[in-house]
């Protein structure tokens, strides 16, 4: 439940198919982070799946797409960086409202040169700093880094495998990043645990999975889809941790079989 004078919740649906991209828009979702290859933490789509998805999206949400080149760590060489910074153009040139970036140095923190880079080919469209940053030594350390670097959004877990678990640091980058930028939890939310999550963290921007078709199972029917999503977004603003046997939402909703730990290389 929001209090008044508090920001409204937004919510950002991950898709990696026109299916799951169909759903987000569907359930009402403000904006969607289009990537493919969820299974390896996502990377850029294919052009003609970023220009599908920029129509599709057109009057109903805003689109913001995914650049990373590769699955694995998060530090690139020179030629990749090229690469990136001809990604972003693309997904400008094709009409997309948004990039989500994000690359570390050889030590694990933050890369400035060359998000810098990426984020001047962006603008002026909007720029997230993606689940690299989870990756970082030092997560209040690597805030102050990404808010130099101007971006409007970090995607965070706060650290964790999942953002209930980091739900104190990220309620602390809430509260030091203030209004120089957003920073939005993403990283194992449920319908059980997002309310939770959202009380205990203060963030105002929820970033979940669209995904269509699980790991090793059937492909989940678009309708289907839609509701669960919805039922996230219910859970969200009606708000209202609940307890279940004296432990909190988190563990009452484990991950689905199959489904990847988030962590190190996960950028979605």
């Amino acid at each position: 439940m929001s209090v008044e004078g508090e920001r409204p919740l937004v919510f950002e649906v991950c898709v990696d198919s026109l299916t799951s991209l169909e759903a987000a828009l569907a359930a009402g979702a403000e904006r969607v982070e289009l990537c493919a290859a969820r299974a390896v933490g996502g990377l850029t789509p294919s052009l003609g799946a970023i220009q599908a998805a920029v129509v599709r999206c057109a009057g109903r949400a805003k689109l913001h797409v995914l650049i990373r080149p590769r699955a694995g760590d998060y530090h690139y060489g020179g030629d990749e960086v090229d690469l990136m910074e001809e990604d972003v153009a693309l997904t400008k040139a094709a009409g997309a409202d948004g990039v989500v970036i994000g690359a570390l140095d050889v030590h694990g923190t933050i890369d400035v040169a060359t998000c810098r880079r990426l984020v001047a080919r962006a603008r002026p469209l909007q720029v997230t700093f993606h689940r690299a940053f989870d990756a970082t030594p030092d997560p209040l350390a690597s805030l102050a880094e990404v808010a130099k670097l101007g971006v409007d959004r970090l995607l965070s877990s706060g650290g964790a495998t999942d953002a209930l678990t980091g739900a104190a640091v990220l309620a602390e980058l809430v509260r030091r990043a203030g209004d120089e930028l957003v920073v939005m939890a993403g990283g194992g939310i449920t319908e059980d645990n997002v309310a939770c999550l959202v009380e205990r963290s203060a963030v105002r921007e929820v970033h979940f999975s669209g995904r269509s078709t699980p790991p090793g199972g059937a492909r989940v029917e678009d309708e289907e889809l839609a509701a669960r999503l919805v039922c996230i977004m219910a859970s969200a603003r009606r708000g209202g941790c609940v307890e279940v046997d004296g432990q909190d939402a988190l563990a009452a909703s484990p991950r689905s079989p199959g489904e990847p730990r988030r962590g190190a290389g996960w950028a979605t």
